[in-house]
């Protein structure tokens, strides 16, 4: 009896032992990528429609969509020399006949989608290698449609290869350090209309269409960048704050023939925007998408490009704004047929497809329904079937449908719920989607048009089994009502071994920013886990999506018009509320955090918000919106010379008197797109009201604050003050 005794206690013990879990750390988060995911990378479509490509290991590889092969090397990194020298594979892309493929290697990142770098042209039959342009290094390489020239943007001008003759031209002359811009965007297009590259090559490639942005009249904005040097640089670039001039911006055409510019008619209003062009599937047909400054206009213009003039086929308008984002691509697609653009609005209070004939008059409404459209991803131009995204069950899921051009045939391909991120093939016959839950990282498949799963690319088993080492909480996605009855998205994540008996402290997250939406049946990368090791120390750890996010329809997006951080800080008041009737939280204990927007928010929380919240840290906040960039501030505050108790009356710096809980500023001092002077006006604030807070400056870092050890670095510091103060 006394030996079984002894077996059974042994078995006992080693059960409860090989049961243990794991504590997460900082470390696995941030510096050994315990947690890492895998993807697929420089993923293409092939012309036809049958292979893609995409890199491994220093290797571009074909593939077939419909079954498993061994792979065609397309070209190896060890195939690439210049000098004796093996130069890297960063990005590439295919001249047309897929022949040729231009490599760019070296790259500089500058903003957040600008970037320079070296480009190479890689002849798939000779194998030769030659560099597009020696000296400094272009940005912006593309193949014309022939294929048979490169352009590219140096200096702020644009210049063109011929490849067969190895002739450079110099298409621009004028460009001039922030002054004047040919070919690429000034700072604010770039981080607001979210694209980078300002110059199209014609469909039979004899045009080349072009922005120049004329900054010399934006005010410049300026930081020191030390570099552990003994003596600091000054780095100056134009930024256009709140009610501030733009730059001036004019559309042109050149001939490569006649060597000729043509300058397009935007109309005499200069004080606009132009967020897109685009050419139709006519060579000498431009369209030019304009908006007035207030953006709550937008127009489609059909520019001819020999002659510049232009006939205004669309008209939008809004009672708050438009928001022409990333999201919308290229805004317009035109159909093949050359008979009908496709755009997406929000004209009946949800985002729609619209399908409407080239002189402007409507054909029909695509999609319907009190639901968002998120992507619009192609069409089958030869079943006249478009394919898209939505979130149509729930603005926390997005997935894939189908539905011809005429209204009818409407199919939901996607089954899984969570989110669903497709690239479709040349011709639509296929598409690789990217899935993943909440609880659940990325899960990439093949799949055929209607949705059938032909093969799996990457499971991501490796970090399932990691996470299966770890005690990790569900993230529970549900609504709660406010008591003023707006109906909110949340997640939660209780801590591990939740015992309902007792009262837990709250981590509260959020974005909140207009057109945002962090409420997702998604994966959320290494936040995800930070997210659980706050759950292992006992936090529970909540997200809402408050008024003015997203795919909710455009009354509940567009409600902060003029007035933002009004209702967002009243929504998060709202959540401390409702946390504070479930009878496992400690309601004394509410903290919240945000970055960016949720920075500004996070700081209202504690102020404004002071009587709910214990604790808040701010990361690269925005502090008083006269300090941000005009295209997104006035695209929903209206100009601070119009609404200036909007701008002021939800500035955190008025607030600074009710501060009574812990306060954690953080910035980067080289931040571009939130600048330092943010928290420097908030630190006076604070000072002028004898009000102790923490701060803590990363010297040389930009708004994603990141770089060798610093996230390890910040994220430390920020538990720390989480343990310390929630």
């Amino acid at each position: 009896m006394k030996r079984l005794l002894i077996i059974g206690f042994s078995i006992l013990l080693f059960t409860n032992l090989s049961a243990q879990k794991k504590n997460i750390t900082l470390e696995d988060i941030w510096k050994t990528g315990a947690f890492r995911s895998n993807g697929v990378y420089g993923l293409v479509s092939m012309n036809d429609g049958l292979h893609y490509s995409a890199m491994d290991n220093g290797k571009i590889l074909q593939y077939e969509y419909a079954k498993v092969s061994t792979p065609e090397i397309i070209v190896s990194e060890s195939d690439l020399k210049i000098d004796g020298k093996t130069i890297g594979i960063d990005g590439y892309q295919f001249s047309p006949d897929e022949t040729k493929v231009l490599i760019s290697t070296g790259t500089e990142q500058i903003y957040r989608h600008s970037t320079r770098e070296n480009y190479y042209v890689f002849d798939r039959k000779t194998k030769a290698l030659t560099a597009v342009s020696i000296g400094e290094k272009q940005m912006y390489a593309t193949f014309s449609p022939d294929g048979n020239k490169v352009g590219f943007v140096r200096g702020n001008n644009i210049f063109i290869k011929d490849l067969a003759s190895g002739k450079e031209t110099q298409v621009t002359t004028d460009g001039l350090h922030n002054n004047i811009i040919n070919g690429a965007t000034d700072w604010v297009h770039e981080e607001e209309f979210a694209f980078s590259i300002a110059y199209f090559w014609s469909p039979d490639s004899k045009k080349i269409a072009y922005y120049k942005f004329d900054e010399s009249k934006v005010k410049e904005f300026s930081f020191n960048e030390f570099n552990d040097q003994l003596y600091p640089t000054e780095y100056k670039f134009k930024y256009p704050k709140a009610g501030e001039e733009n730059s001036v911006v004019t559309i042109h055409t050149y001939d490569l023939v006649s060597a000729s510019d043509k300058l397009m008619d935007i109309g005499h209003v200069i004080d606009q925007y132009i967020p897109r062009i685009k050419w139709t599937m006519d060579p000498n047909t431009l369209s030019i998408v304009r908006m007035n400054r207030h953006q709550n206009k937008l127009e489609l213009l059909l520019n001819n490009a020999a002659t510049g003039e232009a006939k205004v086929i669309y008209t939008e308008t809004s009672e708050t704004y438009i928001d022409i984002h990333e999201k919308q691509g290229d805004y317009v697609y035109f159909t093949a047929d050359k008979k009908n653009f496709i755009i997406m609005c929000e004209k009946d209070g949800f985002n729609h497809i619209y399908q409407y004939d080239m002189n402007g008059k409507l054909v029909n409404q695509v999609t319907k329904g009190n639901w968002d459209v998120v992507n619009f991803q192609g069409i089958d131009e030869k079943t006249k079937t478009i394919f898209y995204t939505a979130s149509e069950t729930t603005a926390a899921e997005k997935d894939i449908y189908s539905i011809k051009t005429n209204g009818t045939g409407k199919k939901k391909i996607s089954t899984e719920k969570g989110t669903h991120s497709p690239g479709f093939s040349t011709g639509m016959k296929y598409y690789i989607n990217t899935f993943s839950s909440a609880n659940a990282p990325n899960f990439i498949a093949i799949y055929d048009a209607q949705g059938k799963q032909i093969r799996i690319l990457e499971t991501n088993d490796a970090l399932v089994k990691k996470m299966a080492e770890f005690d990790i909480s569900k993230k529970e996605l549900f609504m709660f009502k406010t008591t003023e009855g707006v109906e909110l998205n949340a997640w939660m994540i209780k801590p591990t071994n939740f015992d309902a008996t007792k009262k837990y402290p709250v981590f509260l997250t959020f974005y909140g920013g207009p057109g945002s939406n962090k409420v997702n049946n998604s994966f959320d990368g290494r936040d995800y886990f930070w997210h659980q090791m706050l759950a292992e120390k006992g936090y529970i750890v909540m997200c809402v999506d408050n008024r003015g996010t997203m795919y909710r329809g455009r009354a509940f997006k567009d409600c902060t018009f003029k007035q933002l951080g009004k209702l967002e800080v009243a929504d998060q008041i709202e959540t401390a509320k409702y946390l504070g009737t479930l009878p496992y939280v400690d309601k004394t204990r509410i903290g919240t955090f945000g970055w960016s927007f949720g920075g500004y928010l996070s700081t209202l929380c504690i102020t404004k918000g002071a009587d709910y919240f214990k604790m808040a840290i701010a990361v690269a906040p925005v502090t008083n919106w006269r300090y941000y960039d005009n295209i997104y501030t006035e695209r929903f505050m209206s100009l601070p010379q119009e609404n200036a108790s909007g701008y002021d009356d939800n500035s955190p710096i008025n607030y600074v008197n009710m501060l009574k809980g812990k306060y954690l500023l953080i910035h980067g001092s080289a931040d571009d797109n939130v600048h330092f002077q943010n928290t420097m006006e908030m630190v006076n604030a604070l000072v002028n009201a004898n009000k102790q807070f923490d701060l803590f400056v990363y010297p040389d870092k930009n708004h994603s604050i990141y770089g060798g050890n610093t996230r390890l670095h910040l994220y430390n510091k920020m538990t720390d003050f989480i343990l310390n103060n929630l």
